[in-house]
């Protein structure tokens, strides 16, 4: 009795090693992606964390890591250190990166319509563009300037002579403060801080870089050119990005219900429901590919487009020569889509 409980104790453990190596092998079969997103838990980022709650990433063999943004965060930075696969960022800081000698690439676009804007007062006078001229405008940096200085060069206004910069935080303060005459905002975001703060939107003007025509291409998806060389790379993104647009389609479908997971996925505590609806029904305006078959996907014209507006800055482009069809490719959307 005794040597048969010594075998049987002896045969059950070595099952459950056994089992354990298989639960770990079966544990690490999930191909691990980890995503920069540009700034805090917010709306603007709703899709992926529809796809990571919904299990869309988890149904697709993924293991995804969402990484939350912030002033101090540069997506170029971190995926320059290894510290993610893919990272969301604006084409403008992508391509000066990209000739700065960190060779990102564009593999999906996920808003195709810009939603910056500049958002003035009216009692500070600003009525049309002309009127920014001896105005102090709010800007915000750490790659976010680029669009803000190429429209200047084209309206012929220099910085610090014919207007007034104003290196402005991620807040409205500034406006709020009479600081600046205007500000920088995104139509899904700030503008709607502002109007929170007891401002009347009749007591605004606001300047959409989409209408002026001087819009750049937003909310990207980067990886760096190396690693597009690998066939497994390539699937696995291609995996990503499927599982991505389909949280996508669900958060424009499903504002209310998006909102809710964006504000579970926020640890601080500060998001709301009401205003990451709000935020996200603004979003859903800038995807206008939402639902199609071709949400997601780059557009040539657009690339090209938002190179030339890149170039056109006069005696400081934000980028000085074109990167031409290296700096996007559509073979991951092409994977996604199969």
């Amino acid at each position: 009795m005794i040597r048969s409980s010594k075998f049987t104790n002896s045969l059950l453990a070595a099952v459950l090693a056994v089992c354990g190596v298989t639960a770990s092998m079966g544990a690490s079969a999930a191909d691990k992606v980890t995503v920069q997103l540009k700034w805090l838990p917010q709306a603007q980022f709703a899709g992926y964390y529809v796809a990571q709650s919904k299990g869309y990433y988890k149904e697709a063999g993924l293991d995804v890591t969402i990484k939350p943004g912030g002033p101090d965060i540069s997506p170029v930075q971190v995926i320059a250190g290894n510290g993610a696969d893919v990272v969301v960022n604006w084409m403008p800081d992508a391509l000066a990166a990209r000739e700065a000698g960190v060779p990102l690439v564009n593999i999906a676009q996920v808003f195709n319509q810009s939603g910056l804007m500049l958002t003035c007062k009216k009692s500070s006078g600003v009525s049309s563009p002309k009127d920014f001229k001896g105005k102090t405008l709010g800007v915000w940096y750490g790659g976010n300037e680029y669009p803000f200085l190429n429209w200047m060069a084209k309206l012929g206004y220099k910085p610090g002579t014919d207007i007034k910069i104003l290196k402005q935080g991620f807040n409205v303060d500034p406006l709020l403060q009479n600081q600046a005459a205007c500000i920088s905002t995104m139509i899904y975001n700030e503008y709607w801080q502002v109007v929170d703060a007891g401002v009347k939107e009749s007591d605004l003007v606001t300047f959409f870089y989409e209408k002026e025509g001087v819009a750049s291409l937003e909310d990207g998806l980067y990886v760096m050119e190396a690693k597009l060389k690998d066939p497994a790379f390539v699937a696995r993104m291609g995996k990503f990005l499927k599982a991505t647009f389909k949280g996508w389609n669900d958060a424009v479908k499903d504002p209310a219900g998006a909102a809710k997971i964006v504000v579970a996925a926020d640890m601080s505590g500060s998001a709301s429901e009401k205003v990451q609806q709000r935020q996200m029904e603004n979003v859903a305006k800038l995807i206008t590919n939402a639902g199609t078959a071709k949400i997601g996907y780059l557009e040539p014209a657009a690339f090209e487009r938002t190179v030339k507006v890149l170039l056109a800055a006069g005696s400081s482009p934000v980028i000085k020569k074109d990167p031409g069809k290296a700096a996007y490719t559509h073979a991951v959307w092409d994977a996604a889509a199969k």
